[in-house]
């Protein structure tokens, strides 16, 4: 056997991950466990005898827990206050019911059963394949000078069940529970996002009124890119003044469109504007239609408004594509570094907006890796702050994953507005996240092997493993009946608060392939990341105040 050492633990931790990814594509009845088979080849690895040095491996552990914590806070950190502005707080609530009701349980259950309350910790992180808990039980329990392999333990022994308990739920609820009107969406996914319609203005209400004057006589919100009236196209401004039988292309958002028919008086749909296809340059012959990129640094976190863009150049901006979502340019969007901005005009004012943004493709393909480490840096600081709670003789810190899943929802979500470039490319931001978290499970796995198989066997392992799989299946049944009993949701988007909540994106990809839309993702999403941030606090608090 060789001696530890930092190579052998880089050589063991690659091989891990590199057979943990590959067995994890495998589908089992249509299920995969994807990453999370890193967990268990490492626990197969441990058992085996694989021996890693201790130094590198809490290196290795901790950096992969940041990493991907950080990273998945700043990509939901740009929807997540306004997805909780909207319907976000009702689907939180129900994610918080699934967290409060896990929790009460597996204190419940302590006296019940005999099992510890640091053993119990793991067990409820297993069972909800929450591994950011996890860490931030055994960083509680080091603090507190416990010892935190009975966690690693439980964790590892609750997890299988953890993942199919989950599906094996939602099997249940749409076989005992669900009506085919349940089946069906509740609500568009992209409700959200910007409508574009053709109007004609046919109201005498507007006859001598400027665009200006008509948006203030409604609360509704739309950008006019383009008027056609008799042979002649205008780019419109503030100040133009609208005439009877002008043509407006109008781009709004899609429940306002009834709305908008009324107030212009006309809807002309002869044509759907919302197909993917549309050669728009095709309208016309003197106006270009064309996708600028920002990449100007220098413009990021700047209001719309403030740029003065329509005066100066002469285009208007009709949306703004960021990310997956098309938002309406109104005056007052923050715009953000990667923004694809749909911008119409003459062909020559285009080209010197074009030169004004930047629009250099290139440099999107370089990820802004100085604001990743300076967030993780911010995240370690926040999580080493400790925070005094009534009735606890010990501070509660966020830890190293907190802290950092809070700065990088933080910065996602305003980092613009302070001028820093958070952009990263999807494909760079997954790799981020997937990395951090094959590290994390490989070694959280190495690091459990060595008695995992040993702790199964034992009586006390399989009462483990039958309290982990009621800890996974009791509260997602029973929040999922009384939801479904309530008829506030679709069966999709019940789906996804339970998914969220339980920090389980395997059964998300189960019900994605099961159900029609994507409400389900649109519900996970708003879900998820208050939903780990607050296992993460949640299993700090119970330890320092039971134990």
């Amino acid at each position: 056997m060789f001696e530890p050492s930092a190579m052998q633990t880089v050589e063991v931790l690659s091989l891990v991950c590199a057979i943990g990814l590959a067995a994890g594509k495998i589908r089992v009845m249509g299920i995969s466990l994807g990453v999370a088979f890193v967990f268990f080849i490492g626990i197969l690895a441990g058992h085996l005898g694989l021996a890693v040095n201790p130094q590198m491996l809490d290196y290795a552990q901790s950096f992969g827990l940041i990493l991907f914590v950080y990273c998945l806070g700043l990509s939901v950190g740009p929807g997540f206050f306004g997805s909780l502005a909207h319907e976000g707080l009702s689907l939180n609530m129900w994610g918080l019911a699934v967290i409060l009701l896990g929790t009460v349980m597996a204190v419940a259950l302590c006296p019940l059963t005999g099992i510890s309350l640091p053993d119990m910790a793991g067990l409820l992180c297993g069972a909800t394949t929450n591994t950011p808990a996890l860490g931030a039980a055994q960083q509680t329990l080091a603090q507190m000078s416990l010892p935190q392999s009975g966690a690693a333990l439980g964790c590892a022994v609750t997890y299988p069940l953890g993942v199919v308990g989950v599906i094996l739920a939602i099997l249940v609820l749409r076989k005992l529970l669900v009506k085919p009107a349940d089946l069906k969406p509740s609500h568009d996914s992209d409700e959200n996002e910007t409508f574009i319609a053709r109007f004609n203005v046919v109201n005498p209400a507007l006859r001598g009124k400027n665009i200006a004057e008509i948006a203030s006589m409604t609360h509704f919100r739309f950008i006019i890119s383009r008027i056609w009236r008799n042979n002649e196209v205008i780019v419109p401004k503030s100040v133009t003044t609208l005439q009877q039988n002008d043509r407006l292309m109008v781009v709004t958002k899609k429940d306002e469109v009834d709305a908008l028919e009324i107030l212009f008086g006309q809807r002309l749909q002869q044509e759907d504007w919302n197909r993917d296809e549309i050669d728009w340059n095709a309208l016309d012959t003197k106006m270009e239609s064309k996708v600028v990129v920002l990449t100007r640094p220098m413009l990021n976190g700047k209001q719309l408004g403030n740029l003065h863009v329509r005066q100066t150049y002469r285009v208007n901006i009709s949306r703004i594509t960021r990310g997956d979502i098309t938002l309406l340019a109104t005056p007052d969007l923050r715009l953000q570094y990667g923004d694809r901005l749909h911008i119409v005009g003459d062909p020559k004012s285009v080209d010197a907006v074009e030169a004004f943004f930047g629009n250099s493709v290139k440099s999107l393909n370089e990820p802004n890796l100085a604001a990743v480490f300076i967030g993780i840096i911010l995240g370690l600081a926040l999580g080493a702050v400790p925070l005094n709670l009534p009735g606890m003789s010990i501070p509660v810190k966020m830890g190293i994953a907190g802290g950092p899943i809070v700065v990088g929802i933080l910065v996602g979500a305003f980092g613009p507005r302070f001028h820093l470039i958070t952009y990263t490319t999807r494909s760079a931001s997954l790799m981020l996240r997937k990395l951090g978290l094959s590290l994390y499970l490989a070694c959280l796995g190495l690091d459990s092997g060595a008695h995992f198989f040993e702790t199964v066997v034992r009586p006390e392992g399989l009462l483990w493993v039958g309290v982990g799989f009621l800890l996974t299946i009791v509260p997602v049944l029973l929040v999922g009946a009384v939801a479904l009993r309530m008829h506030k949701f679709d069966f999709g988007t019940i789906c996804g608060i339970l998914c969220g909540s339980m920090a389980n994106p395997m059964a998300l990809a189960y019900a994605n392939d099961t159900l029609d839309g994507d409400s389900a993702s649109v519900s996970y999403a708003t879900v998820y990341p208050l939903g780990m941030f607050l296992r993460v606090i949640i299993i700090q608090v119970m330890l320092m105040f039971l134990l």
